[in-house]
């Protein structure tokens, strides 16, 4: 089996589009603003809202704290399901999407639902995957790693925080195939309820390897925990993450980007709607998330409102022709 995979496809991240803020919305304020991180603590989901939360009080763009509540399970599908089901009209709540959300959405993954069931009201971001190890391992270059998979795909086991078939498994699927394992469904991945939990498994030594994004892996970086193999980024980030080395310059031509972002209930009020559309917006463009942004590795992607439902639209279809490809789904 051979994957052909588009830089369009991989590269999410390069797709810069400055869409106009909504007007400032009229006639809501949320009374008990909430944000669900479909995962549990330590994972990307888990940091959007946190610091997406804490920034909108910070700057004064909501009125009180950012309730943050994890809801792990099924790889968002838990979350997703609550949030259609259960809590379809309220206007104070607001869930962390990414690119693992699109991707479970295109495998039909959160069992009769849609993307068209809720309404999606930015992004503040895209985050390039990383493929890490724990610091201490013996494996110090990407191809390395790939090369002891290749030889014997049971001695390595890559822990990630998606589902199976999700973007954390995808990521290093790409990096495998771009290696030259034509059959990449040999790689021992085992799902975790967030990328926190993942790396947790790594340093345990339950696992060799892990694969997420590089805003998970930088607490780990920073207490000098995991050792990161690769960037899946085109080229090397700038600032504290210059060292990292890309997958590309070690001839493994693999690149991924999680974009992240937020959706809201289907039965959102439009004036509900228009105020987290204009306080996202104005957030994402203002000096203190540009730093936030930078520190974090993340890469920069600003949609808001109708311009981000289109985007996640066109994510979905094109993680629903990867999948297909790697035979993911039939």
């Amino acid at each position: 089996m051979t994957l052909t995979l588009t830089r369009r496809a991989l590269a999410v991240a390069a797709i810069v589009t400055c869409g106009a803020f909504s007007a400032q919305a009229q006639g809501f304020t949320p009374e008990n603003p909430e944000c669900i991180a479909p995962a549990n603590p330590g994972g990307g989901w888990d940091f959007t809202c946190r610091q997406v939360g804490k920034s909108l009080q910070d700057q004064g763009l909501i009125p009180s704290t950012m309730q943050v509540v994890n809801l792990a399970g099924g790889g968002g599908g838990v979350a997703f399901a609550e949030v259609v089901n259960k809590r379809n009209d309220e206007n104070d709540l607001i869930v962390a999407a990414s690119s693992a959300t699109a991707t479970r959405l295109a495998q039909g993954a959160y069992p009769g639902n849609t993307m068209d069931q809720v309404r999606w009201l930015a992004s503040v971001g895209a985050d390039y995957g990383v493929i890490a190890v724990a610091a201490d391992s013996e494996i110090s270059t990407l191809p390395e790693l790939l090369e002891k998979i290749k030889i014997d795909p049971t001695s390595i086991s890559v822990a990630g925080g998606s589902a199976v078939g999700g973007w954390d498994h995808l990521k290093v699927l790409i990096a495998t195939n771009a290696y030259g394992i034509d059959d990449v469904r040999v790689v021992k991945y085992i799902a975790f309820d967030g990328g926190g939990e993942a790396v947790t498994q790594l340093l345990a030594g339950s696992v060799q390897a892990f694969t997420g994004d590089l805003s998970e892996a930088k607490g780990f970086m920073d207490s000098g925990d995991v050792k990161v193999l690769a960037v899946l980024a085109p080229e090397r980030l700038g600032g504290q993450f210059a060292d990292i080395p890309t997958a590309t310059e070690q001839g493994v031509d693999a690149i991924g980007a999680n974009w992240r972002g937020f959706y809201a209930p289907g039965g959102m009020s439009d004036a509900a709607y228009d105020y987290w559309v204009d306080r996202i917006g104005t957030l994402y463009a203002s000096d203190d998330w540009k730093a936030i942004m930078e520190a974090n590795g993340l890469a920069p992607l600003s949609l808001q409102g109708a311009e981000f439902e289109a985007f996640v639209a066109d994510s979905v279809a094109q993680i629903e022709a990867i999948s297909r490809q790697i035979g993911i789904i039939q």
